[in-house]
């Protein structure tokens, strides 16, 4: 029996999204496990019900196609095509254990950055993951 089957690779598809998914590709097949790939698009209009709502529909709109384009690429680049890949929107941290949860995954991986002086303090998403999570969590360390 595999230690993982169900993986959630949770990406922000900035630069360092390359090296966080080649070590849940890696994983996934030393596992025998199935790999999906999640990137939460955030965008909160700054007037969400005043005169720009029907514009600020369109940027997030925006910001999904190019995040399915940008998730494509990465994943065409690393072999990881065939995967499940898919662009939520919403609280980043809650879109990413209401996907584990509903895909029933036993493994989140997830990037996590050094954190220096006041950035200490605040609660960043893979720490929130961490402790909501139904499943363990890799945070792959980022220099």
């Amino acid at each position: 029996m595999a230690i993982y089957s169900r993986i959630l690779l949770a990406v922000d598809l900035t630069e360092d999204s390359e090296a966080i998914a080649v070590r849940a590709r890696e994983l996934a097949a030393a596992c025998g496990a199935e790999l999906s790939i999640l990137h939460v698009v955030e965008y909160v209009p700054v007037e969400p019900m005043g005169e720009t709502l029907l514009p600020a529909v369109q940027i997030e709109e925006e910001l999904v196609a190019r995040a399915r384009d940008r998730l494509a690429e990465l994943s065409s680049r690393l072999d990881l095509t065939g995967r499940p890949c898919e662009v939520a929107c919403g609280n980043i941290k809650a879109e990413i254990v209401r996907h584990a949860k509903d895909l029933k995954a036993d493994l989140i991986i997830l990037g996590s950055r050094e954190r220096h002086g006041l950035s200490i303090m605040i609660n960043l998403t893979e720490d929130t993951v961490l402790h909501a999570a139904p499943c363990d969590v890799l945070a792959v360390r980022l220099r």
